[in-house]
Protein backbone atom coordinates (compact mmCIF):
# COMPACT_ATOMS: atom_id res chain seq x y z
CA UNK A 1 0.00 0.00 0.00
CA UNK A 2 1.70 3.38 -1.27
CA UNK A 3 1.96 5.25 1.75
CA UNK A 4 1.35 9.52 1.22
CA UNK A 5 2.07 12.86 2.65
CA UNK A 6 -0.30 15.49 1.72
CA UNK A 7 1.16 18.95 2.79
CA UNK A 8 -1.20 21.85 2.24
CA UNK A 9 -2.01 25.34 3.84
CA UNK A 10 -4.08 25.08 6.85
CA UNK A 11 -7.38 26.39 5.67
CA UNK A 12 -7.29 28.62 8.34
CA UNK A 13 -4.79 30.62 6.78
CA UNK A 14 -5.90 31.28 3.20
CA UNK A 15 -7.37 34.58 1.88
CA UNK A 16 -10.82 34.47 1.29
CA UNK A 17 -11.49 38.09 0.20
CA UNK A 18 -11.48 36.54 -3.89
CA UNK A 19 -13.44 33.58 -3.15
CA UNK A 20 -16.86 34.87 -1.24
CA UNK A 21 -18.78 31.95 0.38
CA UNK A 22 -16.04 30.04 1.55
CA UNK A 23 -15.35 29.05 4.56
CA UNK A 24 -12.33 27.14 6.30
CA UNK A 25 -14.87 24.78 7.56
CA UNK A 26 -16.25 24.40 3.79
CA UNK A 27 -12.25 24.23 1.95
CA UNK A 28 -11.59 21.67 5.24
CA UNK A 29 -14.24 19.57 4.70
CA UNK A 30 -13.57 19.29 0.82
CA UNK A 31 -9.86 18.65 1.19
CA UNK A 32 -10.56 15.57 4.01
CA UNK A 33 -12.89 14.27 1.30
CA UNK A 34 -10.26 14.33 -1.48
CA UNK A 35 -7.83 12.83 1.04
CA UNK A 36 -10.67 10.45 1.33
CA UNK A 37 -10.78 9.36 -2.22
CA UNK A 38 -7.35 9.00 -2.53
CA UNK A 39 -7.51 6.63 0.43
CA UNK A 40 -10.06 5.12 -1.10
CA UNK A 41 -7.52 3.88 -4.24
CA UNK A 42 -5.60 1.95 -1.38
CA UNK A 43 -3.12 4.54 -0.43
CA UNK A 44 -2.21 5.13 3.18
CA UNK A 45 -2.73 9.35 3.52
CA UNK A 46 -1.74 11.41 5.94
CA UNK A 47 -2.44 14.64 6.40
CA UNK A 48 -0.03 17.82 7.46
CA UNK A 49 -1.82 21.16 7.07
CA UNK A 50 0.32 23.87 7.09
CA UNK A 51 0.65 27.48 9.44
CA UNK A 52 2.79 29.09 7.51
CA UNK A 53 4.26 30.76 10.78
CA UNK A 54 4.89 27.42 12.44
CA UNK A 55 5.01 24.72 10.36
CA UNK A 56 8.57 23.27 10.36
CA UNK A 57 8.12 21.18 13.53
CA UNK A 58 4.73 19.46 12.67
CA UNK A 59 6.49 18.53 9.34
CA UNK A 60 9.77 17.50 10.58
CA UNK A 61 7.37 15.35 13.22
CA UNK A 62 5.60 13.62 9.77
CA UNK A 63 8.46 13.14 8.19
CA UNK A 64 10.87 11.37 11.07
CA UNK A 65 7.98 9.40 11.88
CA UNK A 66 7.81 7.28 8.84
CA UNK A 67 8.59 6.91 5.16
CA UNK A 68 6.88 7.88 2.36
CA UNK A 69 6.74 6.76 -0.93
CA UNK A 70 4.99 10.06 -1.89
CA UNK A 71 4.21 13.91 -1.04
CA UNK A 72 1.75 15.68 -2.72
CA UNK A 73 2.25 19.87 -2.28
CA UNK A 74 -0.62 21.26 -2.67
CA UNK A 75 -1.27 24.33 -4.58
CA UNK A 76 -1.99 26.75 -1.66
CA UNK A 77 1.64 26.62 -0.77
CA UNK A 78 2.80 27.53 -4.32
CA UNK A 79 1.48 30.90 -4.48
CA UNK A 80 4.02 33.68 -5.55
CA UNK A 81 3.33 35.24 -2.02
CA UNK A 82 4.47 32.25 -0.41
CA UNK A 83 7.44 31.72 -2.37
CA UNK A 84 10.24 31.62 0.55
CA UNK A 85 7.74 29.21 2.72
CA UNK A 86 7.53 27.01 -0.20
CA UNK A 87 11.24 26.76 -1.18
CA UNK A 88 12.32 26.20 2.67
CA UNK A 89 9.28 23.57 2.71
CA UNK A 90 10.84 21.53 -0.50
CA UNK A 91 14.12 21.53 0.68
CA UNK A 92 13.02 20.11 4.07
CA UNK A 93 10.86 17.62 1.82
CA UNK A 94 14.19 16.55 0.02
CA UNK A 95 16.73 16.44 3.12
CA UNK A 96 14.27 14.11 5.32
CA UNK A 97 12.77 12.01 2.40
CA UNK A 98 14.99 12.13 -0.40
CA UNK A 99 13.77 8.25 -1.55
CA UNK A 100 10.02 9.73 -1.85
CA UNK A 101 8.72 11.06 -5.16
CA UNK A 102 7.06 14.95 -5.10
CA UNK A 103 3.71 15.59 -6.52
CA UNK A 104 1.69 18.95 -7.20
CA UNK A 105 -2.09 19.41 -7.59
CA UNK A 106 -4.11 21.71 -8.68
CA UNK A 107 -6.75 21.85 -6.90
CA UNK A 108 -8.33 19.31 -3.95
CA UNK A 109 -10.11 18.10 -6.74
CA UNK A 110 -6.64 16.56 -8.60
CA UNK A 111 -5.14 15.02 -5.93
CA UNK A 112 -5.42 11.59 -6.31
CA UNK A 113 -4.41 12.39 -10.03
CA UNK A 114 -1.03 14.04 -8.84
CA UNK A 115 -0.36 11.07 -6.41
CA UNK A 116 -1.48 8.55 -9.36
CA UNK A 117 1.27 9.76 -11.34
CA UNK A 118 3.80 8.45 -8.86
CA UNK A 119 2.55 5.60 -7.06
Amino acid sequence: MPRVLAIGLDPAFADYSTMPGLTPELVRAYIDSQLQRLRDTGCEVESCPVNPDAWEDALVSHLDAAEFDCILIGAGLRDPARLALFEKLVNLVHARAPGAKLCFNTTPADTTEAVRRWV
